[in-house]
């Protein structure tokens, strides 16, 4: 009996075509693949998505149309394809269907029946991607009116906000929750421009700020989903904010909990924590492996390229979070010196999270919160620690390799961020407390004229201590012929706010200053920023004084009594006895700065830092993160 045609590539395909063939007929909704003479078998949802795609209304023929489609497991797949398979003048003919699905879907929100509310938030998560994708072609339709009709629209927003908002404030289902946050990311970073999506304009009007809130300052759902709550605010907040009043911004300039506050420092840390856990882990394997033995061979020649290979991908949508709040809200500092246990010291089952893809900025939340002071029990022998000391740790981190582009974008933001809190009042009282002492165990770069110190020498100090060996870290390892004149820039005025509070409040820092003022030395010699150089060691009038004066007294105190080296308190005698002949020009204005100033000098850098991130945002919500399964499982009471 001879094969039917094509009976071969049924019968005997290699695993290659048969994960090939699996793909497309779940993208046509197949149920299996019929002989030749047969068609082949669709599912259920895909046979009535294929009556919404004709022009007539689909409930016409059948009264239960849309009560039955609901009840069927979306395939996400098949119907934004079929979204994106049109042309705008074919999408425009079946526009009616389209916003009456659209309309049902927000109808179905608002069931007690739970798989129905979740087919229709991953339909509408299918239908906002698809139609929007339609709009980078050359069609020119209006996304609302391909969505809703410019009739309905602003009901429909309405409705469609008051319903999330009401499940997300809801002690019901967690796997909702995360569905209408999932659903909430995909509306606001269906376009790279955020600030071009005009469907946003309802989401400023409705708002679910407080729906936000609400999951910050509840442990449960903050530990669910606090990241996802966390980068949708930041999103939100960057919506048109130089072009309207935003509500948003307004709204967390003024939030004044301190539970809400500190569970959003909470969210924040676990994650750039998480960054320093992963960065330790593949620096300890580096260290460990291949490299080290090459290095131990032939010296330490090659060490800082062997150390540039160790990297972690940056998570500028959480740095963002830190900047806005710090930036906005002057209540959030004190969020920065709240103590709790070192992240990572603590052991604390962690399930393992969900494979997601690789992107360049790390936007993948972290698997979860276990860093609440309140949840976590204090132990005298774990290292206290704050959000500021894990954001510091991550700074040194990000601030090694200013070549690749992501890492110089978190470069900037860290330095705007220590701006910000170096010329906030609080900020600069408990950075320069005696009785807040930490050990900061910043990381760095291998250099092959130092040793890497001791993590146990590291002594007790204040935060300001930390924050000024961040800057001379930077500036020591970053004296390169293609100078980073702008971060640079940056950290010389931190470094400046500091001094200036010092000054005016009269605080004597011991700090070993000869470090700074060494890098800042050698930073004047050479390179393509000659004229600024020249400018600095001009500047440094006073500083070439003093020595000029004071050198050949001591040299000549040496020489009389026959001393080869001074000891401190001999130079101190000499400095003493030859203080009044000194001659220094007064200077005006040493302790007055600019401040920062977002709008007017950093907007560009905001707006395109945002568009990387909303493009990160959407390309990791993949589809199996709006899987059904898990719902399923936790709406066990269907069969």
């Amino acid at each position: 009996m001879s094969r039917p045609s094509g009976s071969r590539s049924l019968l005997g395909p290699t695993s290659r075509d048969s994960l090939t063939m699996a793909q497309v007929e779940k993208r046509g909704g197949l149920l299996r693949k019929s002989s030749a003479s047969k068609k082949p078998l669709k599912e259920k949802v895909v046979l009535m998505y294929d009556e919404i795609f004709m022009t007539e209304d689909p409930s016409k023929c059948s009264p239960r149309f849309w009560e039955e489609l609901f009840l069927m497991k979306v395939n996400l797949e098949y119907l934004e394809g079929k979204l994106e398979s049109l042309d705008g003048e074919e999408l425009m003919k079946i526009k009616d269907n389209i916003n009456c699905l659209f309309q049902h879907c927000i109808q179905a929100l608002g069931e007690d029946h739970p798989i129905r509310v979740v087919n229709a938030l991953q339909t509408l998560c299918a239908l906002i991607r698809g139609v929007h994708q339609k709009n980078k072609s050359t069609s020119g339709f209006d996304i609302i009116n391909m969505l809703m009709g410019f009739d309905k629209a602003e009901l429909c927003m309405k409705n469609l906000m008051e319903s999330l908002d009401s499940l997300l404030c809801a002690e019901g289902s967690e796997s909702l929750k995360s569905l209408c946050l999932k659903l909430l990311l995909c509306l606001v970073t269906v376009t790279d421009n955020i600030s071009q999506n005009t469907i946003l304009e309802y989401v400023m009007i409705n708002s679910i700020f407080e729906a936000i809130l609400q999951i910050l300052s509840h442990p449960p759902s903050r530990r669910e989903h606090g990241y996802d709550a966390v980068v949708l605010l930041v999103l939100l907040v960057n919506y048109r904010k130089y072009e309207s009043v935003n509500p948003y911004i307004v709204k967390l300039s003024i939030v004044d909990d301190e539970v809400t506050l500190n569970g959003m420092g909470l969210v924040i840390a676990q994650a750039l924590s998480e960054y320093n856990r992963q960065y330790k882990d593949k620096e300890e394997e580096h260290q460990s492996g291949f490299f080290s033995a090459l290095t131990n061979m032939v010296g330490s020649m090659f060490i800082a390229d062997a150390h540039e290979k160790i990297s972690v991908q940056t998570n500028e949508a959480i740095l963002l979070a830190l900047y806005e709040a710090v930036h906005l809200n002057r209540n959030f500092i004190t969020v920065l010196a709240q103590s709790h246990p070192e992240i990572g010291l603590v052991t604390t089952p962690v399930s393992p999270a969900p494979t997601t893809p690789a992107t360049p900025l790390g936007t993948t939340p972290p698997s979860s919160d276990v860093i609440s002071s309140v949840e976590l029990p204090l132990d005298a022998d774990v290292q206290t620690s704050n959000l500021l000391i894990t954001f510091l740790k991550y700074s040194s981190i990000v601030m090694q390799d200013t070549k690749d582009e992501h890492r110089l974008h978190s470069g900037k933001l860290c330095l705007i961020i220590l701006t910000c809190i170096a010329e906030d009042q609080y900020a600069n009282a408990f950075l320069h407390d005696d009785n807040m002492n930490f050990r900061v165990n910043l990381h760095r770069m291998p250099m092959r004229h130092r040793k890497k110190a001791a993590d146990k020498n590291l002594p007790c100090r204040p935060l300001v201590c930390a924050v000024l060996d961040l800057m001379v870290e930077f500036i020591v390892t970053h004296m390169m012929k293609e100078f980073p004149m702008d971060l640079y820039v940056r950290c010389i005025q931190v470094v400046h706010k500091l001094l200036c509070y010092q000054k005016k409040c009269r605080i004597r820092l011991h700090y070993t200053w000869r470090e700074l003022w060494s890098v800042l030395r050698l930073s004047t010699n050479a390179g393509q920023w000659k004229e600024a150089a020249s400018k600095v060691t001009h500047a440094l009038v006073n500083i070439r004084a003093i020595i000029n004066h004071f050198n050949p007294k001591i040299e000549s105190y040496a020489a009389v009594n026959h001393i080869s080296q001074l000891s401190e308190e001999q130079v101190l005698e000499v400095v003493r006895a030859n203080y009044d002949t000194l001659t220094l020009k007064l200077q005006d204005g040493l302790d007055q700065y600019e401040r920062y100033s977002e709008q007017h000098k950093e907007a560009a850098f905001f707006k395109e830092l945002v568009r990387s991130i909303s493009t990160n945002v959407r390309r990791n919500l993949a589809f199996h993160t709006l899987s059904q399964e898990v719902l399923l499982k936790e709406f066990s009471t269907i069969s």
